[in-house]
């Protein structure tokens, strides 16, 4: 089933990257597809139940996760209710050991939808799709913390 996983080094620092994407909250202000993004529930400042109704064309589901949060070094994702079979998703944060002003980001997603129609759809789009997410996170940290500076 579609899985993606990606690193990239980008100039913000730890922190910063961390806030944007544990910022579940204001997802549907900056993500594609993204229709509504909300907490349903809030444990602690490290767990969190969230909620997301994303929306293409004629489809429009919502998505109930349990968020665990590592403060500035991991975000990690457990699926618990929507049309997915599962979901595995994951966020980590290193910071780059020459610049403190830069961050590695890796981000690893595994799912599958239950409805075989959605899934097809998606496979076809899945590239695209995650091409179009992170670029949206990369916009929203240059909008929050500037653009970045090219000598750094």
């Amino acid at each position: 089933m579609p899985k993606h996983h990606e690193k990239r080094v980008l100039p913000y620092t730890q922190e910063q990257l961390f806030a944007l994407v544990s910022d579940i909250e204001h997802y549907d202000e900056f993500l594609p597809w993204c229709l509504n993004s909300r907490f349903i529930s809030k444990e602690s400042d490290e767990l969190v139940i969230a909620e997301l109704v994303i929306g293409f064309k004629m489809f429009r589901e919502r998505f109930v996760s349990r968020v665990h949060m590592t403060p500035h070094e991991r975000i990690h994702v457990d699926y618990l209710q929507g049309p997915m079979k599962y979901l595995s998703n994951e966020w980590i944060f290193t910071p780059v050991a020459d610049s403190p002003h830069k961050c590695m980001v890796e981000f690893y997603v595994d799912f599958e939808f239950r409805n075989p129609l959605l899934q097809k759809m998606v496979g076809l789009l899945f590239a695209e799709a995650f091409r179009r997410m992170v670029g949206a996170f990369e916009r929203r940290a240059a909008e929050l913390y500037g653009q970045p500076n090219k000598t750094n």
